[in-house]
């Protein structure tokens, strides 16, 4: 499969080397450096491109690959309050989207276990809820694209909590997310429910970048000859 690399930093370069370890071609890398190669005419000399950028740069690549009519991987958080917006661009151009706020398979489990605690949660009132994520210093977002996903999945569930903030909770509905920034922590994520007798704690800590590339990768491999919006749940089969 012939691949075009959108982002060529830490990410761009890990998915590149396994893509490669697995037999696929890289036909077009897009660094910073060479943005204007971009193009419709460069994309179409590729089955599916892969996309790691930023969150004011990301829809613009979305629309172009749309325009080229092959599928696109993205993993770019930050963005998503266009996202009505990018998937009717998406069925406009008949395009193929594959978007995940985590690749890693690992992380993917752990939004399934995250649904389970929270509705084993749901009937016991006298536990609250909050999260802390940690991830390195070159982060842009916060809190991370993976930490809006947990937490939404435990609005979908819990009978109270609606709303996320940084600060301790004023209400309710409020529940704390804490984001830390140090070093190069690829990412971690602690959810936890916590009494006056106790508490219940869930964590998923990333060694290394690996598992968010090779997900990326069979993304990309799962998104080929397929048209419309795809998750890690058609993925996995979750």
């Amino acid at each position: 499969m012939k691949i075009a690399l959108i982002g060529y930093g830490k990410m761009g370069k890990t998915i590149e080397k396994i893509a490669l370890d697995r037999g696929h071609e890289i036909v077009l890398t897009i660094d910073i450096d060479n943005q204007h190669e971009l193009t419709v005419e460069n994309l179409q000399k590729a089955d599916v491109a892969i996309e790691f950028t930023i969150p004011s740069s990301a829809i613009g690549n979305y629309y172009t690959c749309f325009e080229s009519g092959i599928p696109v991987v993205s993993g770019t958080t930050g963005w998503l309050d266009k996202k009505d917006e990018v998937l009717a661009k998406m069925k406009e151009s008949d395009g193929t989207f594959f978007y995940a706020s985590n690749f890693s398979v690992g992380v993917n489990l752990f939004f399934v276990l995250n649904k389970k605690l929270a509705d084993l949660m749901q009937t016991q009132k006298e536990y609250d809820v909050k999260m802390e994520e940690v991830h390195h210093t070159q982060k842009l977002d916060a809190p991370s694209g993976t930490a809006i996903s947990l937490a939404e999945d435990i609005f979908d569930i819990h009978p109270v909590k609606d709303k996320w903030i940084f600060e301790k909770p004023a209400a309710k509905e409020e529940m704390q997310i804490t984001a830390i920034r140090e070093g190069q922590v690829p990412g971690i994520h602690r959810i936890k429910y916590e009494s006056d007798v106790d508490y219940i704690e869930i964590e998923h800590s990333a060694k290394n970048r690996l598992g968010f590339a090779t997900g990326a990768v069979l993304a990309a491999e799962f998104s080929f000859g397929k048209k419309g919006l795809l998750s890690m749940n058609e993925l996995l089969n979750i």
